[in-house]
């Protein structure tokens, strides 16, 4: 899949980084994060004749920070929008702090719906006037399968992205928009330490390269995608049922809505 311009969020280290790195070289990229340095560096890294790298340091948890990164995908005209900025804290419910809680909530679940749905109409009216395909990624994660305390407002909101890439693939089907989730396991990225967890719980980790690598190699094939080795080995059964499921379900459904 070649798409002409991405937008990365969550572009600053980890899996945003690798995906902006694997991006081939004729995609045009707008990359979001909190930290300016970082955005600069990889866009000087990255930019080559002819492409076009932007930056745009934006916090995700407010409504300005979103509404800044839209206005600048529509004017760029994204065809690939990557939803991969997350947030996470470890530690009971009872005793983080709120505005911790509702960050999370507003990077993993708000800006994912906002920007999708702000930016949809847009890349789904483009593809159809050039007879291409557009693409979006929700960067899900292996938690969302099971509840997790001690990050239980996390793993939530994991739950929230699945569902709603899946829910989003079935109403986009004769479309020519692409949805993907990415449910990655342990990867090497700062994840852990900026959740402040204590030790790092799974002992094998793939690296950001690896998940970016099998995220993009994924699109247009498949709507859910499990990176990690031996969770997909358990989890491949029901996600088998889970998609025969929705297929059924969302039949149902495209009925009800086309009689409304």
């Amino acid at each position: 899949m070649h798409y002409r311009c991405a937008l990365i969020t969550g572009a600053t280290s980890g899996i945003g980084k690798a995906m902006a790195e694997a991006m081939p070289v004729e995609t045009d990229l707008l990359l979001t994060g909190r930290d300016g340095e970082r955005l600069a560096a990889l866009a000087d890294a990255l930019a080559t004749d002819g492409r076009r790298v932007e930056i745009l340091v934006a916090d995700l948890a407010t409504a300005e920070g979103r509404a800044g990164v839209i206005a600048r995908a529509e004017a760029m005209e994204i065809d690939f929008l990557i939803n991969n900025a997350g947030l996470g804290r470890f530690g009971s419910v009872a005793e983080t702090p709120l505005a911790t809680e509702l960050a999370m909530v507003a990077v993993n679940v708000t800006a994912p719906v906002e920007l999708t749905r702000t930016l949809l109409p847009g890349m789904t009216t483009r593809a159809r006037q050039s007879k291409s395909r557009a693409g979006i990624m929700i960067v899900s994660s292996v938690v969302a399968f099971q509840a997790v305390p001690y990050m239980t407002t996390y793993a939530a909101s994991k739950v929230f992205d699945l569902f709603y890439a899946e829910g989003l693939a079935a109403e986009l089907k004769g479309e020519p928009v692409d949805v993907l989730a990415v449910c990655p396991g342990g990867t090497r990225t700062e994840f852990f330490d900026r959740a402040a967890m204590p030790d790092r719980p799974v002992p094998y980790m793939l690296s950001a390269e690896a998940v970016a690598r099998q995220a993009l190699a994924a699109m247009g094939k498949r709507t859910v995608l499990v990176t990690d080795p031996i969770r997909k080995v358990t989890l491949v059964p029901g996600l088998i049922r889970r998609r025969i499921l929705r297929s059924l379900v969302a039949r149902v459904m495209r009925r009800l809505a086309r009689g409304k």
